[in-house]
């Protein structure tokens, strides 16, 4: 989601995707390429560019595009999946290769644009999109920002349209909003599948209202209820949590996670916030930098790795999850004040991610000590699913 207003622009996206796919910050920096040289995306490769700008990328572990990220110049992109009627296609670019390959070579949300639209045009897009489901493919919509505005890229195969953010806010999710291209490209069914319309709807609805990045972050961590983020989860056997930003999974048809989030603040230079983690709710934002990369520990996998950020933060997550009600109320006025005082006086991103992980180890130990546990049986076996194949049995 998106707010465009006369003080500024501000971004927030929550990543949805399988419950098990960790996903990582990463930086790379600023750097010229021999003529002739190519770049080896997820399934494909593609000619390379003479010089790539610096960026830093939420990227899930084993693809190389990312879902979210910024660059040295001040563009922030973040991807949707969308259900189209067109054919899935051959292994191609993936939307989130087209969101790295256009950060590290545009300088502004125009430029970005530009370059999604050719790369789509000229390689077009398709293959695995998902490493635990590899017949999962879908097709993407975008949401291109900068300091100056915001524009809105939809895709179907090799076919787009593009809007430019003219109103307040805006948000995109799983579903194709324009129009005619909408109504044209758009599977109805998988469309409702995903309430994709009942998050859009919410999403707007608190860019609009947004005061500043702390609002943005309260909306990704909307639960749907009438108390908006104080609510906690509704999970449904069919689509799990996915009637509201902040998704958990649960569900027999479609059993997506929040796993990664990512706000900027493009009002007065830029100031980026992400958690690096899963569930907004039972996360930190932390600042993050361009040009601050910090060391965040292994890489991670789709297996439990203690030292990996992503999963040390899973546990918690986990944990908190078994009696959400009763178990994040412990810890969530010290998450608030913490946020709030970084938000008023950033820290460098390596004091936060530091300050973040004694936080959440301390909060571990206070919840586990509680063991409450008030999940549906459904929904308890298919998180012990879920951590059987993470290898988690036994940590929470």
């Amino acid at each position: 989601m998106v707010q465009v207003s006369a003080t500024g622009v501000l971004f927030a996206k929550n990543s949805d995707r399988d419950p098990n796919e960790s996903q990582l910050l990463e930086w790379h920096p600023a750097a010229r390429h021999a003529p002739g040289s190519r770049v080896a995306c997820t399934h494909v490769e593609v000619d390379q560019v003479q010089e790539t700008n610096a960026v830093v990328l939420s990227r899930p572990w084993w693809m190389w595009g990312a879902e979210m990220g910024a660059n040295e110049h001040g563009v922030v992109i973040g991807n949707e999946a969308v259900f189209t009627n067109e054919p899935a296609g051959e292994p191609a670019l993936l939307g989130m290769d087209l969101l790295r390959l256009a950060l590290e070579r545009a300088s502004d949300a125009d430029g970005a644009v530009a370059v999604i639209v050719d790369l789509l045009e000229r390689h077009g897009q398709g293959g695995p999109c998902s490493y635990e489901r590899p017949s999962f493919t879908y097709d993407n919509s975008f949401l291109v920002a900068d300091p100056d505005g915001a524009v809105v890229v939809e895709t179907a195969g090799r076919r787009y349209a593009t809007e430019r953010v003219t109103s307040r806010a805006r948000s995109i999710s799983n579903g194709l909003t324009i129009e005619p291209f909408a109504s044209e490209h758009r599977d109805k069914t998988r469309e409702q599948v995903t309430a994709c319309r009942l998050r859009r709807t919410r999403t707007e609805t608190s860019a609009r209202q947004a005061a500043g990045p702390a609002e943005m972050i309260a909306a990704l961590r909307d639960h749907g209820g009438d108390g908006g983020c104080g609510g906690g989860p509704r999970v449904s056997p069919i689509n799990g949590a996915l009637k509201a930003p902040c998704v958990h999974a649960g569900g027999v048809l479609v059993s997506t996670q929040t796993t990664a989030s990512f706000v900027a603040d493009l009002s007065e230079g830029v100031a980026l916030w992400a958690t690096g983690t899963s569930a907004p709710c039972t996360s930190i934002f932390k600042p993050v930098g361009v040009d601050e990369p910090i060391e965040l520990g292994p890489a991670p996998t789709n297996r439990y790795q203690h030292e990996s950020l992503w999963w040390r933060h899973e546990r918690l997550h986990r944990a908190t999850m078994a009696d959400w009600a009763a178990l994040l109320p412990r810890y969530r006025h010290a998450r608030d004040r913490t946020e709030t005082a970084w938000l008023a006086d950033p820290p460098s991103s390596a004091e936060a991610f530091a300050a973040a992980r004694d936080l959440e180890a301390a909060w571990l130990d206070d919840v586990s000590e509680v063991a409450s546990e008030r999940r549906p049986i459904w929904l308890r076996r298919l998180w012990r699913s879920l951590d059987r194949k993470a290898d988690m049995l036994g940590l929470r």
